[in-house]
């Protein structure tokens, strides 16, 4: 090719244009809302419960020519991420992650709030808060970084985690609204956080919170979100719709 040529070349395909016809090298991370829990079929990846229904694969399927690798795995904390993060292809162009739920003690903020009081509820969903605040934001920058310094020429994707409920909704069982209320707050707290930290990293984040609105527990419209279920570990997680209206379809409008 010559140089004039390959000056026009470069020029009509730009950056996206060479990365797109060149194939992406694609890693996705994170907990279990990246690892698809809850939108079922799990194949063999055993107690990491990658879905092939997750938001991951969903963009990998649609994007021929992509290079997918699965790394989220349920139950993943920050520091679980940053020995994700050694997987990641070296030469990796795009990588997506959710994560510091369960850091902030996700599964215990929903337990108290099934079995305890009003106060008992919003008493630890305040502690949560706290932590995210305090603890959490070094924790998410020291996993960005990782992330980074592992895939140095990745754009890195941040997506945040929904709100639970519709307040007031159309239940009429379970949680009262004043824990529903509490829970919402907690989400909407970890997502700012979250945000703020992305950007310091200079990542992209995904906020799904509007993508979910409407589709929350107690919506009046089809759920994205299990409420208490069997099996249990698919509680307050996203469904097959979930993570194809509620994660997906964001991230595909964030990074095509």
């Amino acid at each position: 090719m010559s140089t004039a040529l390959g000056a026009v070349v470069l020029s009509t395909l730009g950056v996206t244009g060479l990365a797109h016809a060149a194939g992406t090298v694609y890693a996705a991370l994170g907990d279990s809302y990246s690892s698809g829990v809850g939108a079922g079929s799990y194949g063999s990846s055993g107690s990491c419960y990658r879905s092939s229904n997750a938001y991951g694969q969903l963009w990998a399927n649609a994007h021929s020519g992509t290079s997918f690798t699965f790394l989220a795995c349920s139950g993943a904390k920050t520091g679980d991420v940053i020995s994700q993060a050694n997987s990641i292809p070296s030469n990796a162009t795009l990588v997506t992650v959710t994560v510091g739920g369960n850091d902030a003690g996700f599964t215990d903020v929903i337990q108290t709030c099934t079995l305890g009081s009003d106060a008992d509820c919003t008493n630890r969903v305040n502690t949560a808060k706290t932590y995210v605040n305090n603890t959490l934001p070094a924790l998410l920058t020291n996993t960005y970084n990782a992330i980074k310094a592992k895939a140095p020429g990745a754009r890195l994707v941040v997506l945040s985690y929904p709100r639970f409920y519709t307040v007031p909704g159309s239940c009429w069982v379970g949680l009262s609204d004043t824990k529903r209320s509490a829970i919402n707050s907690g989400a909407d707290t970890l997502a700012s956080v979250t945000q703020s930290r992305a950007a310091s990293a200079g990542a992209t984040f995904v906020d799904v919170r509007s993508s979910f609105a409407g589709h929350n527990i107690c919506s009046s419209a089809d759920d994205y979100l299990h409420s208490l279920t069997w099996p249990v570990i698919e509680s307050y997680h996203p469904t097959a719709a979930g993570q194809s209206g509620g994660y997906y379809a964001p991230l595909r409008g964030a990074i095509g």
